[in-house]
């Protein structure tokens, strides 16, 4: 049967890297590269008693994919799972993964449906759910570019696992609302000089409309309000870390300033009362209390 490797990249995870390594132990070799991590990450994996554990170390660049590709290239099996420290693998997937190397030879890479615990749900809407992922493949038929949240680059055929929950990475994601904003810190800065880079100038609107679409979009568009105040709290916080990106665009820029005019608020006011009034009437809300509260809500604004 062909080997199988699983690479983890860790980043101060004393949290959660033990629990990520005893999902594993049936892996034949376990390769973990840490980015720096400063808490107790390195000493808890120092107390690991598996012969099959490879670390090493690598400089971070405060995201995973620049260091991604280093880790890739010191697994040696026919297969690797890429797997982070704050996620688990279910027996069943393993029994999955296993099956794939022995009887689907014309396959080289799975996508794998993630699992998202977020503020202690399962959140199954919003673009978090089936979030598939690419992070099963032959070696050397997927790697990463260096940009933050970058989709891989494959070659060959690829699967899609069934949308099932025993298929599925479990994801334990967010568990406070400190550390949604400190990552949100260090994303955005990282995607704020990628739009720099790619030539984006601040507009002050863009601070009203960026925002707006992602909360609908994920609220709206995805079904976010059926997750309940988990929904709508994520939807509210993925549109905030979308207002700090362009404002750490304008912060780039020296804070230049930019006049407002009373016009261009009541234009703006008016586009956003009819986005908000069409994903009302296109999600079909049910619930009456909360369609007469997003309905007040598109009156003031128009």
């Amino acid at each position: 049967m062909p080997s199988i490797s699983v690479v983890i990249n860790t980043l101060n995870e004393e949290k959660n890297i033990e629990r990520a390594i005893k999902s594993i132990g049936w892996a034949d070799e376990i390769v973990i590269v840490d980015d720096g991590s400063t808490d107790k990450t390195l000493e808890i994996i120092s107390g690991v008693r598996n012969p099959k554990l490879k670390v090493y170390k690598h400089k971070g660049s405060g995201y995973v994919e620049p260091s991604r590709n280093f880790a890739l290239n010191k697994a040696s099996g026919d297969w690797i799972l890429l797997l982070d420290a704050d996620e688990e693998i279910l027996n069943t997937l393993a029994e999955e993964l296993k099956k794939i190397t022995s009887k689907v030879e014309q396959i080289t890479f799975v996508n794998i449906p993630r699992k998202n615990i977020i503020f202690n749900k399962w959140v199954q809407n919003s673009f978090w759910w089936p979030d598939y992922n690419i992070r099963f493949f032959k070696k050397g038929t997927v790697k990463w570019s260096n940009k933050i949240h970058s989709k891989p680059q494959t070659e060959g055929i690829g699967l899609d696992l069934a949308v099932e929950e025993g298929l599925a990475i479990v994801h334990h994601n967010y568990d406070s609302i400190s550390q949604f904003i400190s990552r949100t810190d260090r994303y955005t800065s990282v995607q704020a000089k990628e739009l720099i880079d790619q030539g984006y100038k601040f507009s002050w609107p863009d601070l009203i409309y960026k925002p707006l679409s992602e909360f609908s979009s994920r609220f709206f568009s995805n079904r976010g309000f059926k997750d309940g105040v988990h929904g709508l709290t994520l939807s509210l916080l993925q549109a905030f870390s979308f207002l700090i990106v362009y404002i750490k665009v304008w912060e780039a820029e020296k804070f230049k300033e930019q006049t407002i005019e009373f016009s261009e608020i009541k234009e703006i006011s008016k586009n956003s009362a009819k986005e908000i009034s069409y994903w009302l009437k296109y999600s079909n809300l049910s619930t009456q209390p909360f369609k007469r509260f997003v309905q007040k809500i598109s009156n003031r604004l128009s």
